[in-house]
């Protein structure tokens, strides 16, 4: 397309150039994009045990450490031997928080999983590796994504009532911010299905369900409390379970005790991301705090600039119907004067080498000096020049 256009604008293009420029900027994204990871320092043997579940703080030991380099950054990679920090995975981001020994604090940045095994990421490297250490959780984060991740699953449900037992999740995303959920679905969402599906979960939030876990059951004792699969998901023999009264689904993230502790959902968006699956944006607890502020901010803003008008809505509508009569007696003003206008132009017409020339400068909009234009050539159909200028 682009070799198209140049031809048709006289100009070629070098292709081999461009072929070697090209191969030059995949070097460049190859290089930030790859790691450069150091051997393995082993301080003990042993492997991972998750504690996460039941605890945010907990007393663990380093068994193994590496440097690791990406986009000019150093950072370390961390393994220990318990961990209270939850990796990413299922759609939520990792756990971040603090490693505390008696002689430093370690800032753990994200926790990742690498072969299954939780992998601690750090900007520093702990002056005395060997040395026990308490693993904080930071305790405000887990609780947001908990929350998030739990009106995931009363929105699945919520759904599937709403829309129908076509519903599937396709993917999600759980951050502390907000959270999003795709979903197989048909055609668009409407507003009125949207707010039924809030309805019902904030009225799930209100009644304060109490969290049902069934930790590590048979995959088959799963199926039978009718827990809900994630579409190509791999599941082991034993599997994890979170039931929320009549939600239940296979999930290994973290949740909250009841479903109270989400506060409120508030759906900010519904869009399409392929053919026939929707994605479904939302905010909870704090976050909806915020917005709502924000929104009585603005009608507050708004009733200011109409005089606080107790209803809203009728002053708006009141100042567009002003508007919309005051725009067509300014149309019809502009078209008095272009009349006038046009009339004058042609009294003052100049003929110069048997060309009749009109010209003239005024602080008219463009629209209106394209129109005088078109009548003076009505007006005057050979050997006419016209020229305008507005002032601005």
């Amino acid at each position: 397309l682009t070799e198209l256009i140049l031809r048709e604008n006289g100009m070629t293009v070098n292709i081999e150039e461009f072929n070697g420029e090209m191969q030059q900027q995949k070097q460049r994204a190859r290089n930030a994009a790859a790691i450069e990871t150091g051997d393995w320092i082993t301080l003990k043997e042993g492997t991972t045990e998750f504690v996460g579940y039941d605890y945010t703080e907990y007393e663990a030991s380093i068994l193994r450490y590496r440097q690791i380099k990406q986009k000019n950054q150093t950072l370390y990679q961390i393994v220990l031997d318990y961990t209270p920090f939850y990796a990413e995975s299922g759609g939520q981001v990792g756990d971040t928080g603090v490693l505390v020994s008696e002689f430093e604090t370690i800032e753990v940045v994200d926790t990742k999983k690498e072969n299954n095994l939780p992998i601690h990421i750090t900007k520093k490297l702990p002056e005395h590796p060997e040395a026990p250490m308490m693993a904080c959780v930071d305790t405000d984060k887990r609780a947001a994504c908990a929350a998030n991740h739990s009106a995931t699953h009363l929105l699945d449900a919520a759904l599937r009532e709403v829309l129908g037992e076509h519903v599937e999740q396709k993917g999600s995303l759980v951050t502390p911010d907000s959270f999003r959920f795709d979903f197989s679905h048909f055609q668009k969402v409407t507003d009125e299905e949207i707010r039924k599906v809030e309805h019902i979960v904030n009225a799930r939030i209100r009644a304060n369900i109490p969290l049902q876990e069934y930790r590590n059951i048979p995959i088959e004792e799963a199926k039978e409390l009718g827990a809900i699969a994630l579409f190509g998901e791999k599941y082991g023999d034993r599997v994890r379970v979170i039931q929320f009264g009549t939600s239940i689904e296979f999930c290994g993230g973290t949740h909250v005790a009841a479903t109270g502790n989400i506060g409120m959902v508030k759906i900010i968006s519904e869009s399409s991301v392929a053919a026939g699956v929707r994605r479904i944006e939302a905010y909870t607890g704090a976050r909806v705090e915020e917005m709502l502020d924000t929104i009585q901010d603005t009608l507050s803003d708004l009733k200011a600039l109409f005089n606080n008008a107790p209803d809203l809505g009728i002053a708006i509508r009141k100042y567009i119907d002003e508007n919309a009569g005051l725009k067509k007696q300014v149309e019809e003003f502009m078209k008095e004067k272009e009349a006038a206008l046009k009339e004058r132009l042609l009294k003052n017409v100049q003929e110069v080498n048997g060309v009749k020339v009109i010209k003239f400068c005024a602080p008219l909009p463009a629209e209106v000096v394209k129109n005088i234009a078109f009548q003076l050539r009505g007006e005057i159909t050979e050997n006419l020049f016209f020229v305008a200028g507005s002032i601005d």
